[in-house]
């Protein structure tokens, strides 16, 4: 159990702190929803490189770590922002020059896998992917898994129902946990303690910020000891899990965040534009990244005016009026 402290940290601090190279990675979100951005844009300019990355269906952030060559191995279902990248592009390349391995899971298995190693069991059953192709083709080889003591030795297995004469079901499919080094999320709501509060769809991130051995929070606002004592139940992560909290606001920009802002269609097109070539995803890391060392002077290279764009009507979560060409 964590220690019930103080466990507020600057960006750089945490990120150099927990995010070594070779370690365990997962970080939440959804394709251009609540992706911890920040703390991507950070691990970049740290330069952490051969990381193995988890994610459930992320984008934006898988994408720039992949392409800013921080990632040796990915396990994922999904990675694109749908209209700007159904498939995002620098991962989409290094798929197809097998400079990473990547293995694929469903959508749902890979949220089964943050389960179970929430739950601290090493497996949880299935009837997701019976009948498809996600058992039988593998991106880790058995030689790789061997070869790695972190990794199951199997994908994925499949087994016969012990309880056939119960119910209908003959097969299931068992999938392995996860348990990361460590997780990093964004939250709308968090106190220093690392008690969190997610608004909207949670996505996978409560269970990979209880599946993982440590946790980096970084959230919109970083509120007084007793506000989230209000109405608890509301409260999806307890501090026990917590290991950093960071107080990053736009901490999740470009992608969006519910109820504060949109995603920001001007960035994500024009990143669509830097991503389709090596020399000019280069140019956008020393330009946009490398050359703006917080995000802070990030946001302030975007402008005001933009970000003003974005800012979400409070009934609705997104932005109204936003023009999403």
């Amino acid at each position: 159990m964590k220690i019930n402290g103080n466990k507020v940290m600057g960006l750089k601090e945490a990120v150099h702190k927990y995010v070594k190279t070779g370690c365990h990675l997962s970080i939440g979100g959804f394709t251009c929803n609540r992706n911890p951005m920040a703390a991507v844009y950070e691990i970049i300019r740290q330069k952490a490189k051969d990381l193995h990355l988890y994610a459930h269906s992320n984008g934006q952030g898988v994408d720039e770590l992949v392409g800013a060559g921080c990632i040796s191995n990915l396990e994922i279902a999904y990675c694109g922002t749908g209209k700007f990248m159904s498939t995002c592009l620098r991962f989409k390349k290094a798929a197809q020059e097998k400079t990473i391995k990547i293995e694929d899971y469903s959508n749902y298995q890979m949220t089964l896998r943050f389960l179970a190693g929430s739950m601290g069991i090493p497996f949880l059953p299935t009837r997701s992917s019976l009948g498809t192709d996600i058992i039988e083709k593998w991106g880790f080889s058995k030689e790789f898994r061997q070869e790695n003591d972190r990794l199951p030795n199997e994908k994925l297995i499949t087994i016969d129902n012990p309880f056939d004469d119960w119910c209908d079901t003959k097969r299931l499919v068992l999938v392995p946990a996860i348990n990361p080094d460590v997780t990093i999320i964004h939250v709308q709501k968090a106190d220093f303690r690392g008690n969190c509060r997610i608004d909207g769809l949670t996505f996978a991130d409560v269970e990979q910020a209880k599946a993982s051995k440590a946790l980096i929070i970084t959230c919109e606002e970083l509120l007084d000891d007793d506000y989230l004592k209000n109405v608890p139940d509301r409260n999806q992560i307890p501090f026990i899990h917590a290991d950093a909290v960071v107080h990053v606001p736009f901490g999740a920009y470009p992608t969006a965040c519910f109820k504060y802002y949109d995603y920001d269609p001007i960035y994500l097109n024009a990143y669509t534009k830097f991503a389709k070539s090596d020399e000019q995803y280069q140019s956008y890391l020393e330009d946009v990244i490398f050359g703006n060392q917080t995000h802070q002077k990030l946001l302030d290279h975007v402008g005001r005016e933009r970000l003003e764009s974005i800012i979400a009507d409070k009934n609705r979560g997104y932005a109204k009026h936003l023009d999403r060409k």
